[in-house]
């Protein structure tokens, strides 16, 4: 009951403002009549209260959101679904949805009086400049009762995730080293040559043709085996970003950090749609743990869900424990922040236990909210990483990231083809 006369409208309180008032004149006149239409118009207001706060009200809502994972700067649509399950005919409602701010504003709906079996479809769109992850809901609800003299507000307590990815721009097909890349360690040279630990074997069966025989697994084993040529051999590439708050410049969505999301999306995307079973680690380790190809396109919206909600670590140092794994092998790119030489032993060992190492080295000074003197600018990280046998390129603000891609491949395959000469 409380809450029911805290949920009186402005007309709700005239009514029961004017009806005391015509009560106390008709006492104070010896007007009966007039005290009668004060009783009336008391009542009104509080009958009314008391039907709306007893009344169960049964209202049903579905909310469905397409597509459910979106890429900034890309809208999404809402589409609601609210039903009365109840037998009590409702008056005005008002639905306001519960959006985060970085969402839009909070959509409003106006649904006149509905009754029993009533069902009715309503939409919005959202759309986000900033990646995340968002709770859309829960609905609020406000009831009116056909006077207007009450109003009670109710909420629903579902909420439904939103996920917003980082852009991806798309990225030109250029050559990662300067032969092909067949096999998982980018070594396909080894396969064709029949290696034992490169092939995957099996047990000679009646019927298998003797070209298929593996020699050297047959004198090791003292039994035929034969290659599993039916299986194919899948390129990995490892996509390194490096997280760490001290290394980059800038606040929110025009940071450094924030370009090197976009870098390691694009280079994911690109990856995976070329075949290669791709894995993303950070400075602080794998995340995401696993490697996802191109089996369907959820494999990609895997990597992308990651970094949607990837934020800065406090870390100094870069967490190599990713590298542990044996015959890692295939291709890394990194998207690194600002480093020094304390850096240069992880950096070495990545390049040496990696088939072709690709690095985007931002110059993330470039970020800076307050602009920054030469002599006080970081040195850029490029001649460093050559220096340790990466093919680097830097990336500051304004510069193409399918360019200095391309640029990547170019150097990648000088630098083999120079190497077989």
């Amino acid at each position: 009951m409380r809450e029911a006369l805290s949920g009186l409208t402005i007309r709700g309180r005239t009514f029961l403002a004017a009806g005391i008032t015509a009560i106390v004149c008709g006492m104070l006149l010896d007007q009966s009549s007039l005290s009668r239409i004060g009783i009336l118009l008391v009542a009104l207001p509080l009958v009314t209260a008391v039907v709306a706060a007893w009344g169960r009200y049964r209202l049903a809502l579905v909310r469905h959101i397409e597509p459910h994972l979106t890429e900034a700067g890309q809208p999404a649509k809402v589409e609601l679904t609210v039903a009365n399950e109840g037998r009590i005919p409702t008056g005005t409602l008002l639905l306001e949805e519960t959006v985060p701010y970085s969402l839009g504003g909070r959509p409003r709906f106006v649904v006149d009086r509905i009754g029993f079996g009533w069902r009715h479809k309503l939409g919005y769109q959202i759309r986000s400049e900033v990646r995340g992850r968002f709770d859309i809901g829960p609905m609020r609800v406000t009831v009116a009762d056909p006077f207007g003299l009450v109003e009670l507000n109710r909420a629903f307590h579902s909420t439904v995730p939103f996920t917003v990815t980082p852009r991806v721009i798309p990225l030109p097909s250029t050559p990662l080293t300067g032969n092909a890349t067949s096999s998982g360690d980018s070594r396909p040279r080894a396969f064709l040559g029949g290696s034992a630990e490169d092939v995957t074997v099996r047990e000679y069966r009646r019927g298998d043709e003797l070209r298929r025989v593996h020699w050297p697994s047959s004198a090791r084993l003292g039994e035929l085996m034969v290659r599993r040529e039916e299986q194919p051999w899948q390129a990995r590439a490892t996509v390194f970003l490096d997280n760490r708050r001290a290394g980059h410049c800038g606040q929110g969505a025009a940071s450094s950090f924030e370009q090197a999301v976009i870098v390691a999306a694009s280079v994911s995307v690109h990856l995976v749609s070329a075949g290669y079973s791709v894995r993303l680690v950070t400075s602080g380790g794998e995340i995401n743990a696993g490697w996802h190809d191109r089996e369907g396109q959820a494999d990609a919206a895997a990597l992308l869900e990651a970094l949607a909600v990837l934020e800065t670590v406090q870390h100094h140092r870069i967490d190599a424990s990713w590298m542990g794994e044996a015959g890692q092998g295939g291709v890394t790119v990194a998207v690194l922040g600002a480093i020094d030489q304390e850096d240069v032993s992880v950096l070495r060992r990545v390049r040496h236990r990696t088939g072709a190492a690709l690095a985007f080295s931002l110059a993330v000074d470039d970020w800076s909210a307050v602009p920054l003197a030469p002599e006080q600018r970081r040195p850029s990280g490029v001649p460093l990483l050559v220096q340790h046998g990466w093919k680097a390129v830097e990336l500051g603000v304004g510069d193409s990231i399918a360019t200095r891609w391309r640029q990547l491949g170019t150097r990648g395959a000088a630098a083999s083809m120079e190497a077989a000469r």
